[in-house]
């Protein structure tokens, strides 16, 4: 479709907008991590690591950042697991209600995150007589990370021809080889795509961890949340905050290069 010269500066202006809306109020954090002044007057009076290495040195803040990352591994590991299942039996299998199933594996990532971590709550603590912790802020975060897995590989197996497994099969595979030597190749990147994208989901989810964490588990979205309102603490909580803006970044950067990149052996 041909623009004319107006409609393509009007787009682009826009575009520049909407993204100085999103990165600059993450730039000036990402300034004030750096800024002399603790109390971060504006512009900055000169630049500093002094934050950086106090950050480091916070126990508090490590102790967060371990807490994120078992949370957000474990939530991942089953995301990819109950993910690639829920995908592989709505896109190869037809049985009734197929329809309702996709659609409830969905669900959960449309919902507000008071409402998904309100329930879970209510199901440890009123059904199911689970005490909160790590365990069960791996399953909150797990109820909305299956969902870009199964996205994901559903996406991949519909370009995907289920004859080739069938062929495979017909040779003497096995269904163990068939899975190794056929479809796993043919989404693996699927695969690692939605594995990071879960990942990510995960470290920064702050919401359903407020509901599902108990009072000694603490994430560092959790973590800097609580520290927000400590001025002694204020440059610290920007460093923290930079810290997970990029490892949140990375893996979604990731995440888009692997979507969006064939398959090497050809099937996609």
């Amino acid at each position: 479709m041909m623009l004319s010269r107006t409609a393509r500066i009007v787009l682009r202006l826009v575009m520049a907008f909407g993204l100085a809306l999103i990165w600059l109020p993450l730039l000036v954090v990402a300034i004030n991590s750096l800024n002399v002044d603790r109390a971060f007057g504006w512009p900055p009076r000169g630049l500093t690591l002094d934050w950086w290495r106090a950050a480091w040195g916070n126990a508090g803040a490590r102790a967060a950042l371990w807490t994120s990352l078992q949370a957000a591994a474990g939530a991942t590991l089953v995301a990819l697991v109950l993910g690639t299942m829920a995908a592989f039996a709505v896109q190869r299998y037809a049985f009734f209600g197929r329809e309702a199933v996709s659609l409830l594996v969905v669900l959960p990532i449309a919902l507000p995150g008071i409402v998904t971590g309100v329930a879970l709550n209510t199901a440890f603590h009123g059904v199911l007589g689970i005490g909160l912790g790590l365990l069960t802020v791996i399953i909150g975060h797990a109820t909305f990370c299956i969902v870009v897995v199964f996205n994901n590989v559903v996406a991949r197996l519909r370009r995907s021809s289920p004859s080739l497994a069938e062929a495979s099969m017909d040779l003497g595979a096995d269904g163990v080889q068939t899975f190794r030597r056929v479809t796993l190749p043919a989404v693996r990147s699927a695969l690692l795509a939605g594995g990071l994208l879960a990942f990510a989901l995960s470290f920064d989810e702050i919401v359903v961890t407020t509901f599902t964490a108990g009072a000694g588990v603490q994430t560092l979205p959790i973590w800097i949340f609580a520290n927000m309102a400590r001025p002694n603490q204020a440059p610290v909580v920007s460093v923290v905050a930079v810290v997970l803006v990029v490892a949140s970044i990375v893996p979604v950067y990731l995440a888009q290069r692997l979507s969006s990149e064939p398959t090497s052996s050809g099937l996609i």
